[in-house]
């Protein structure tokens, strides 16, 4: 049985007796020693030994390939700071006791912990004794003993890794996909009493017959019944959802399937957020996330960095993403507003502020908005000297792109002048099933008029398999979008059906989009910290390991992106399970063993 496999279906005595064969010296020492604080001095002491033996050529470790010794000493790190009591009490936990416990025979914290947990302390025990020959055992397998030597062969079994991930994936302007949306096109026109077939290039008509009724979709695809519950208690809890025609366009008529899930995922809210967003109204707790009022110094602006803000001039989207971090503000359409006032107000505090240099112009999605609202705010907008660039922060180019008309497009050129200001589309494409036709023709304009697009995805489970991310990336680049960023998923507990662990992100960079050409990964993987903005999650001086929960959930510090200039607060985030991740991965029929490597991101 494969390993990952093998973990899964472990019971947690069996996996425990996993963790001490892993280090039996480790065993030995928190069995044999006579208090928890002398445990911890000979554990630390036998880890620095460790660590020394590594690097020096006196002790037959130094025999271990670099690369290996690298990671084993990088598990040693970890599990250091792990073991350390500072950590201890800043998460409440400490995993040291635990382990203290269970090997002097106490059973009773088997009790409490998880499969998650003792799955981290095999692979660390494993890690830090330099155990990573299943890890690479299937490299070797394919490549046999020119694995160490014969680079360029070695880079040619990459590329062909890279394809091969990429068969399984489809596209909006497939062949297959295109016929079928053609398809669902003339039945929702029709469905909608629609004899007009341009009125589908007429973002007007797409924003006056917005989904928001489960029986309109009943009318039009099959739902699965887990979809059906979960829009019921939406509507029961007046939980506002939203589709676009477009965007339903996009669904397979008869059910969901491995190549529209991603795209159901994102627009139908599922019983569990549901449930979620009932339990936290009930107790009066804030979905803000991102304490996003306690960073706006007068409503309609946010501000995280020293250059740039957030104008927020309208509450709602043509369509509504289960997973928006602004869950807490944005509304239904017909329940939105554009106060005027409010923006008068807020484009005076931004000519007060000249150290501003930048703004982007978000929400909601304020391409929502008419044309003449549009216009009247970017005049203000562009008559601000110090201002350099305006991003425009809309997903309107993958809910409804026909929104992209030629007089938007004019509108939006007349204030692009090269050399002194700039016009930029922040979109949000989140798979490649959204790249379609018509987004290529809005595309076509948008760069004919000398804007540049830019694309931040949200890494959910929805688009966290191997080489799901790393095609959405070279169908973006190929089709005039740079990826821009991609985000951890929030840390909100009603979107917990669309979290990673963080260690995926970090695997997903370096073994997927690092065989990527440096054009086309161009986006940077970051964690945005309340209040204080985003981390860069391939900077290891950012964030660090602190602590494994019982349940299995990794404690991460992070450091404020200006922890460099001054002192600022750290920040804990709680993550989910690698255990629970894989276990849901192997649930849905993926061959979990090829994700192995995931346990050495930290």
């Amino acid at each position: 049985m494969k390993p990952i496999t093998k973990i899964l279906k472990l019971s947690n005595n069996a996996l425990l007796e996993k963790v001490w064969a892993s280090d039996s010296s480790i065993y030995t020492i928190l069995k044999n020693s006579e208090s928890l604080s002398s445990a911890r001095i000979e554990v630390f002491k036998y880890l620095n030994h460790k660590e020394t033996h590594y690097f020096d050529a006196e002790y037959p470790e130094a025999n271990y390939h670099i690369i290996e010794r690298n990671l084993a000493k990088e598990c040693i790190r970890i599990l250091s700071k792990i073991f350390l009591s500072e950590n201890e009490k800043a998460t409440s936990f400490s995993a040291f006791s635990v382990l203290y416990e269970l090997a002097r025979g106490n059973k009773e914290p088997l009790q409490l912990i998880s499969k998650g947990f003792l799955s981290e302390f095999v692979y660390l025990f494993r890690g830090i004794n330099a155990r990573f020959d299943l890890m690479f055992e299937n490299e070797k397998n394919h490549l046999g003993t020119i694995y160490i030597s014969a680079r360029p062969k070695r880079l040619k079994y990459y590329s062909k890794k890279v394809s091969s991930g990429y068969s399984r994936f489809k596209r909006g302007i497939d062949q297959d996909i295109s016929k079928k949306r053609d398809e669902m096109r003339t039945e929702i026109l029709n469905y909608f009493g629609s004899t007009d077939k341009s009125d589908w290039f007429d973002y007007q008509w797409h924003l006056s017959h917005i989904i928001s009724k489960i029986e309109t979709l009943l009318s039009l695809v099959y739902l699965e019944e887990d979809e059906i519950a979960g829009l019921k208690l939406a509507k029961e809890a007046k939980i506002p959802f939203q589709i676009t025609p477009y965007y339903l366009s996009l669904f397979n008529k008869t059910g969901k399937t491995f190549f529209d899930r991603a795209i159901r995922a994102q627009v139908l809210p599922s019983e569990a957020y549901c449930k979620k967003i009932i339990k936290n109204k009930k107790y009066g707790l804030d979905h803000d996330f991102m304490d996003e009022k306690s960073t706006s110094p007068i409503p309609g602006i946010t501000r995280r960095y020293p250059q740039i803000v957030i104008l927020k001039p309208y509450d709602s989207c043509p369509q509504i993403c289960v997973y928006c971090q602004r869950n807490w503000e944005i509304k239904g359409i017909k329940h939105a507003s554009f106060s005027k006032n409010k923006m008068e107000n807020a484009i005076q505090w931004i000519k007060d502020h000249n150290e501003i240099h930048e703004i982007l112009v978000t929400g909601g999605d304020p391409l929502t908005l008419g044309d003449e609202k549009i216009k009247w705010l970017f005049d203000q907008l562009a008559s601000i000297d110090h201002i350099e660039r305006i991003r425009i922060g809309t997903r309107t180019l993958v809910t409804v792109p026909c929104r992209f008309t030629k007089n938007l497009i004019s509108i939006l050129e007349s204030y692009h002048e090269w050399g002194k200001r700039e016009i930029a589309i922040i979109t949000h494409f989140e798979h490649s099933m959204e790249i379609t036709p018509e987004v290529i023709d809005a595309v076509k304009l948008i760069k004919r008029a000398g804007m540049n697009i830019y694309n931040q995805q949200v890494f959910t489970y929805f688009n966290s398999l191997r080489y799901e991310s790393s095609f959405l990336r070279a169908n973006l680049k190929i089709s005039g979008i740079d990826p821009y960023y991609g985000f951890n998923t929030k840390g909100k507990e009603e979107t917990i059906d669309f979290r990673v662990p963080i260690a995926r992100i970090e695997q997903e960079r370096k073994e997927e989009a690092r065989l990527l050409p440096g054009l086309v990964r161009t986006d940077e993987p970051v964690f945005n910290v309340p209040r204080l903005g985003k981390s860069h999650l391939r900077a290891g001086q950012d964030h660090e390991l602190v602590m494994i929960l019982p349940d299995g959930k990794r404690v991460y510090r992070f450091y404020p992106w200006d922890s460099r200039l001054s002192f600022e607060n750290d920040y804990l985030y709680t993550d989910v399970p690698i255990y629970d991740y894989l276990l849901r991965l192997y649930k849905d029929k993926e061959n979990v063993d090829v994700y192995e490597s995931i346990w050495y991101y930290f």
